[in-house]
């Protein structure tokens, strides 16, 4: 089966293999013809000989191909491929239905198939199976079999789940068919992966792997700066986050606890997972990538940004661990400083909050819930030092969250949301890039009107300084979102 990624050039991966260039993990991986074994490019094993190797830019192309993931460098560890296209329309809509299946919270009110996603997507089953062949070399039911089957595998490598509940949470209606999938696809029988011995620490622990490189002090300064007392803790000498996080899911709440460290030197991050938030695992892994932007790619931004901006290399956009509440608290910073908006935010925490119960300290409270802030009177919000446009704007965010009638993830519709944003009170073109930029993780948003970005790019003083900034942001295309935070960066 050839491979269909014209971006890569063999003999090029192979200098990375041999390397064991970090930078690469995740663009590609390498199938090795002698053992029917596929590996990242970080892989420890010797290195196989060149004429043995075949190199795929989707995990699901290597699958298809048939060869087998390592048990030894885990390709389900590997940072995930972010190649975004602004002109392709055939690429752009795979881009959408990639990012709609890589996405769990996509599917929490119905099974991820062919059909429901060509029917997301507006187009027949027949459409999406010629373009995802076109795109990526691959049926999307390859993909999708992929996607379940490494999900699992790390579930069944990382924690100790029951099988059954393995076999659910990973998309399979059956444990029967389960153990069929990946019998056959893996040659293994799933308990056959399981580690031996149990994990330490107080819950489940998974490793998320991310390409360097990765300026971890100003992530975690950015978290910091913004944290709320009794939902957030933030360790810079430890590399380390843990927070409080409740996530509804086919309409049970789950509530728990996480905790992200940094092992810069095998560039993972290491996270710690409560038991209350087991069932919800892919959800919460989800959420982490894109909290810490692990699947950057900082080779393809650089290459655009570089050169304007030469100190953000190591730079990424920080997500949040719930679009509805990055939303609200981008509805409290409007036209505030940061410090008044974690305060206004923090009020809102003690006030609304609900109080949890976790081995950690300084934990001890979820953000409010949508059905709370939905429900919430002009008066109590008020009483916060709340004005009342942005009262008005964070119940009706609430609202719409609460309802279904918004979804604020990573495998959402940008321009769809972003119109439903902007159709909300007091939302305004600033607030819905920005929510785009960091719970969307639209890597193009760019909220031309911020004037601190305006400072940045000293455009402040032009008759019209929002155009004039977009005017400048376009050479910076489709990679803005960095552009922007790397001119916050340098300005402060």
């Amino acid at each position: 089966m050839p491979v269909h990624e014209p971006h890569l050039q063999p003999d090029a991966c192979y200098l990375a293999l041999k390397a064991r260039d970090a930078r690469f993990d995740g663009r590609f991986f390498t199938g090795v013809t002698t053992t029917g074994i596929y590996c990242r490019p970080v892989c420890r094993v010797r290195t196989p000989k060149r004429e043995n190797c075949r190199f795929f830019g989707h995990a699901a192309q290597a699958e298809s191909a048939g060869f087998r993931p390592c048990l030894r460098c885990r390709p389900e560890l590997a940072p995930q491929s972010m190649a975004w296209s602004i002109q392709d329309a055939g690429a752009i809509l795979a881009q959408q239905a990639v990012r709609l299946l890589d996405e769990p919270e996509a599917w929490t009110s119905e099974p991820a198939t062919v059909e429901s996603l060509a029917g997301r997507l507006g187009v027949s089953d027949r459409h999406l199976r010629r373009l995802f062949e076109a795109q990526l070399g691959v049926s999307p039911l390859q993909y999708l079999q992929t996607r379940r089957l490494l999900t699992a595998k790390q579930l069944l490598a990382d924690t100790d789940l029951p099988i059954t509940q393995v076999a659910l949470i990973s998309g399979y209606a059956s444990v029967r068919r389960f153990n069929a999938a990946f019998v056959e696809h893996y040659g293994l029988n799933p308990t056959q992966l399981r580690r031996e011995g149990g994990q330490g620490g107080h819950g489940l622990q998974v490793r998320l792997g991310y390409r360097p490189p990765y300026d971890v002090a100003s992530m975690l300064g950015f978290f910091a700066t913004r944290a709320m007392k009794g939902v957030e803790t933030v360790s810079p000498e430890r590399s380390e986050l843990s927070r409080t996080l409740g996530i509804e899911s086919a309409g049970v709440q789950h509530a728990g606890w996480v905790t992200a460290r940094f092992d810069e030197e095998r560039h993972l991050l290491a996270v710690e997972v409560s038991d209350g938030l087991r069932t919800v695992l892919p959800q919460v892994i989800r959420r982490v990538r894109a909290m810490f932007d692990l699947d950057a790619d900082p080779q393809a931004i650089n290459a655009v940004l570089h050169e304007p901006f030469p100190n953000g290399d190591g730079l990424r956009v920080p997500g949040a661990p719930s679009g509805y509440e990055l939303a609200v608290r981008a509805v409290l910073g409007q036209q505030v400083t940061v410090a008044a908006a974690r305060t206004l935010a923090q009020r809102l925490v003690d006030r609304f909050g609900v109080a949890i119960e976790t081995p950690l300290p300084g934990l001890q409270r979820l953000f409010p819930a949508p059905a709370v802030l939905a429900s919430a009177g002009g008066d109590a919000l008020g009483q916060l030092g709340i004005v009342r446009q942005r009262q008005a704007a964070i119940v009706a965010i609430a609202q719409a969250v609460h309802e279904g009638r918004l979804q604020l993830h990573a495998g959402a519709d940008i321009e769809a949301t972003m119109a439903a944003l902007k159709e909300l009170p007091g939302i305004g073109d600033w607030t819905a890039h920005y929510i785009a930029m960091r719970a969307l993780r639209w890597p193009d948003a760019f909220p031309a009107g911020d004037i601190a970005l305006q400072k940045a790019l000293r455009v402040q003083d032009q008759r019209n300084p929002a155009r004039e900034a977009e005017a400048a942001s376009l050479a910076w295309k489709p990679w803005r979102s960095y552009a922007v935070i790397r001119a916050w960066y340098g300005a402060t």
